[in-house]
């Protein structure tokens, strides 16, 4: 019976914010506007950690290779959210929500892991800078990177595959800007408690235990820059941290209230806003980051743009 009732599903509706019908220009143009500054901005990331042999260090790899990830993050939701402003139609196929809702988990945990492994990266060059290049190599790089995008594809097709087997027999208004899975778990008229475990799960081990790992390395950062003796080099250190530590408020603070906190019908335009934050505001927000609080960053732009 739930085989027969899900396989009958036209679609879904994608209400985002519909219902505000005299602003659609205005949140297309906006959308649009940030759509094209987050390609650009973390194009000239990858662009620039590329051609200067001066930025080919495990830090700046772990960059460009963040920079990638979020731009096809925001290339997952964002075009969509162009489109269905434009058009004023939010329908989305079943297998169109599926393919979503499965990169959007896929790229975010991806992102999860990148971060940890530039907190990682920060500890060993502080910690112990004597045998950085020794730990941190090219290989462990590339390993790292690797088993960020492995770890994840298995187990996202196994999420995506619980909530789109459940039958959705009522209403197919997703409301939400993309297809997630807390309110698709809201359109299921049967029982989701698996679908939840499975999320918690999924959260304590793609979230909750990178974020770990995430605060202990800063722990320990913290303690080896209280132990330096002179202001200069505590003020270098923590500054090659700022930034990472920036993005990590942004990017898990959001994702963790969105996944973890109670859901009910006066959470849902919260959760909306907080999503524009781990999937719009900080990939939007990360090439400046990095570049204006990095002179090396922003030594390769001016000899980048020297060149042309």
């Amino acid at each position: 019976m739930v085989t027969g009732n899900h396989t009958t599903t036209p679609g879904f509706i994608l209400l985002g914010y519909s219902n505000l019908t005299t602003l659609q220009g205005l949140l297309f143009v906006v959308f649009l506007v940030i759509y094209m500054v987050i390609l650009i901005g973390n194009g000239v990331i990858v662009l620039v950690t590329v051609m200067d042999s001066a930025l080919h260090t495990p830090m700046y790899f772990f960059l460009r290779n963040l920079s990638f990830v979020e731009s096809c993050y925001t290339s997952v939701t964002l075009p969509k959210m162009v489109a269905n402003c434009l058009a004023g139609d939010g329908s989305i196929s079943f297998a169109g929500c599926a393919a979503q809702m499965y990169f959007l988990l896929l790229l975010g945990g991806t992102e999860c892991f990148l971060l940890t492994a530039m907190a990682y990266d920060r500890y060993v060059a502080i910690c112990n800078p004597l045998h950085y290049t020794l730990i941190v190599n090219r290989e462990v790089c590339a390993t790292m990177v690797a088993g960020s995008w492995l770890v994840n594809i298995p187990v996202h097709l196994g999420q995506t595959y619980l909530v789109f087997s459940l039958p959705f027999c009522g209403s197919h208004e997703i409301k939400h800007f993309f297809c997630d899975i807390p309110p698709l778990l809201e359109l299921s008229c049967v029982d989701t408690y698996r679908n939840k475990i499975a999320v918690f799960i999924a959260v304590l081990l793609f979230i909750i235990t990178p974020f770990f790992f995430i605060v202990i390395s800063y722990i320990k950062i913290a303690s080896m820059i209280l132990k330096m003796p002179s202001g200069e080099g505590r003020h270098k250190a923590f500054s090659t941290c700022s930034s990472h530590l920036t993005v990590v408020t942004l990017f898990y603070g959001s994702g963790i209230i969105v996944y973890l906190s109670p859901k009910s019908r006066d959470s849902v335009d919260t959760d909306k806003l907080l999503s524009l934050f781990y999937t719009i505001v900080t990939p939007m927000f990360n090439p400046f980051i990095y570049s204006l609080r990095n002179k090396e960053v922003k030594a390769a732009l001016r000899k980048l743009v020297g060149k042309k």
